[in-house]
Formats: structure tokens, sequence, C-alpha cells
């Protein structure tokens, strides 16, 4: 199966086998999974979630950078996000 080409358009959910959740004695944001735990960075953390199934790419960036204005990051979270979905922690949510 090849993985999907990511743009400003995707609209992205987390796969079904994984659950996102904030973790206290992490301290940080981790992906949850029947064999084990994915621990995020605060970055990674942000982005996931924000991913809804209903927000574009774009839109999650826009939000992102009234968030942490300045911040050149419009890469970096398109970066990630093709990371998670060949990781098999997104899927895309078919056009409607």
């Amino acid at each position: 199966m090849s993985e999907p080409t990511i743009t400003q358009d995707t609209v992205a959910r987390i796969a079904p086998m994984f659950r996102l959740q904030w973790e206290e004695a992490q301290d940080c944001h981790v992906l949850l999974y029947p064999e084990g735990m994915v621990k995020l960075s605060a970055s990674a953390g942000e982005i996931l979630k924000r991913i809804d199934g209903k927000t574009s790419l774009g839109a999650l960036i826009a939000a992102l950078k009234v968030q942490f204005p300045g911040v050149p990051l419009d890469q970096d979270v398109t970066h990630f996000v093709e990371t998670a979905y060949g990781q098999g922690w997104l899927r895309s949510v078919p056009n409607e």
C-alpha cells in the first residue's frame, strides 16, 4: 500500500489501533497501542492533539502559528505528519 501524498488539504485521523492521551507519569503525550506505547515529544503531542479527522493540515499549521507566533513550522509539521503516516499512526479521511 502506498503512502498518501500529503498536501495542505490533507485531513487525517489517528489510526484506529492507536489512542493519544496525556500520560502524567511520563509528563508527556503518548500514543498507546496494543503492544506498547510511543512517548511523544512536546511538539509531536501539540500536532497530534489537533489531528481530529476534520481539520486540514493547512488549518492545523495555521492554528499552531497562532499559538507559536514567529516560529517557521510549516516544513517541520508537514515532515512530522509524513513520518506519522509512515509509522502507521495516521490515516487519511476520505473526501466526501
